[in-house]
């Protein structure tokens, strides 16, 4: 199959050398875990964190006899995930053993797919810093079974092996080698991710390896011709990926300014010293014998079949940000980081309903996400909820309470709970609006600093300072407008 360069090079990108400068190509094979109770063809379950081997059938184990049943439910959550990823469907696909030995893959093969996967070409949209749009073309998706799980560091001399994962259904989503730098990599498998979590068909638990990414990375000479690529093997985190692609581009180009040629290898990334290191040399399709699995039919359905799944997908992330940013007026940065994950985005929607959707999310990122942040929290571990996030946000527009009391007021619901109107009421918090009281304070200040006011005249900079004593002398209380208003009126600033 030749391969279609789609991009045109980029200088920004270009990794200085010794010799002048180079591009680095990137392709990536992401492995995700399908959501799903029951594995590929067994029944045995798949629940996370079970004491070694207990989900196990004997068709995991690959005992005499034991014939593989395929799980719709996985057939359904792939097509899911190619309309998601805007990918042909395949009617018609097979299943392959795919020969290699892996102690802890007890049947000796894997079943895969090959020549034809149950899912085509398809693409992913990148928003990159400074506006620019990458598009990432999906060459596939396939299903296939995971390996087991082998443990070296249990015991001094002997390797245990867990086949809870064994049987385990997979999409291994192929990328074209499209993607131009380590960010473009790291972009990728974030949105890649967040459309799955989406589409609810893989829960994109990187640290639980229920997603793992193979990063082919090679390095040529501005727009020619491909390089030989080296692949990176099971990459577990994004920060990693990112990582070990700068490390490599950096360690193939050393190579060949050297008068050196690139291996194509398998490499595996140590993240603790930063490296790649040698795995084995690099298997063609041919090393691995494919040939159809006599025990599965190809695997088959109708039109109706895929649009019937189709009515079900959800409202996806590029939909939500341009929905976001059109009806609700929110810029294009704002709007990514709410469509992030499906969870902000709906609790964004919540705290918006009926509201200044702009001031919603305004305190939605900086002050729930910033405070849930620091606090090393999950959003659905918040103790603010949407609820009474909006309830601060009203207080804020009809003028109940100042932007500086709100933020007084978001660390008591955050610290103690309770509803925010009730506390402003039982504490006094509300904002002064009495011009009368407002001026009363305003004349004091002026008279205190008439040099100060002499000199704001000339340099209207200097009002802040005056609005600054004001605030502090009614605690915060005063209206700021109306501070700003008296003054200016007061000191005769136009």
């Amino acid at each position: 199959m030749s391969i279609v360069d789609t991009r045109t090079p980029d200088p920004k990108k270009f990794i200085k050398g010794a010799t002048g400068d180079w591009e680095i190509v990137i392709g990536m094979e992401v492995h995700a875990q399908v959501t799903s109770n029951a594995k590929l063809f067994s029944g045995a379950s798949t629940e996370f964190g079970k004491d070694p081997n207990a989900n196990v059938s004997l068709v995991d184990a690959a005992m005499p006899g034991m014939l593989p049943v395929i799980n719709e439910e996985c057939v359904k959550q792939a097509i899911r995930t190619g309309l998601g990823l805007k990918a042909q469907i395949n009617l018609k696909s097979v299943f392959d053993r795919k020969n290699y030995f892996y102690p802890d893959l007890p049947q000796g093969y894997q079943i895969s797919q090959f020549k034809q996967p149950i899912v085509g070409e398809g693409e992913v949209l990148l928003d990159m810093p400074g506006g620019e749009q990458v598009t990432v073309g999906v060459e596939r998706l396939h299903l296939e079974q995971d390996a087991g799980k082998s443990l070296h560091d249990q015991h001094p001399t002997m390797s245990f092996v867990d086949l809870n994962r064994s049987g385990v259904a997979l999409m291994e989503i192929v990328s074209k080698p499209d993607l131009r730098c380590a960010d473009e990599a790291k972009a990728y498998l974030t949105k890649l991710r967040t459309i799955l979590r989406y589409l609810g068909t893989c829960d994109g638990n990187m640290d639980q390896g229920s997603m793992r990414a193979d990063v082919n990375v090679s390095v040529r000479a501005p727009g020619g011709a491909f390089g030989t690529r080296c692949e990176i093997k099971n990459v577990n985190s994004i920060r990693f990926v990112g990582q070990a692609i700068e490390y490599e581009a950096r360690r193939q180009i050393g190579i060949l300014e050297d008068g050196g040629s690139i291996d194509q290898e398998t490499r595996l990334f140590d993240p603790v010293k930063g490296e790649t290191r040698s795995m084995r040399s690099k298997e063609e399709a041919h090393d691995y014998r494919y040939f159809p699995d006599p025990d599965l039919l190809p695997l088959e359905f109708d039109q109706a079949y895929v649009d019937a799944l189709a009515v079900d997908l959800p409202e996806l992330p590029d939909d939500k940000k341009a929905r976001f940013v059109a009806d609700y007026g929110l810029t294009a940065y704002d709007a990514d980081i709410l469509v992030a994950e499906k969870a902000s985005a709906d609790f964004f929607e919540e705290v918006a309903k009926g509201r200044d959707a702009k001031l919603s999310a305004n305190w939605v990122i900086n002050e729930l996400f910033g405070r849930i942040n620091k606090e090393g929290l999950e959003l659905s571990e918040s103790p603010v909820s949407a609820g009474q996030l909006g309830g601060i946000v009203d207080l804020v527009v009809d003028g109940t309470i100042s932007g500086k009391i709100a933020k007084d007021l978001f660390e008591i619901v955050w610290s103690e709970g309770g509803e925010p109107a009730e506390i402003v009421e039982a504490r006094g918090m509300r904002q002064v609006t009495d011009l009368g009281a407002i001026e009363a304070e305003v004349d004091k200040i002026i008279a205190a600093n008439p040099e100060k006011a002499e000199q704001a005249r000339a340099k209207p900079g200097l009002l802040g300072w005056f609005v600054g004593q004001v605030m502090k002398a009614t605690g915060g209380k005063a209206n700021p407008q109306a501070v700003n208003d008296l003054l200016k009126a007061k000191i005769g600033i136009e």
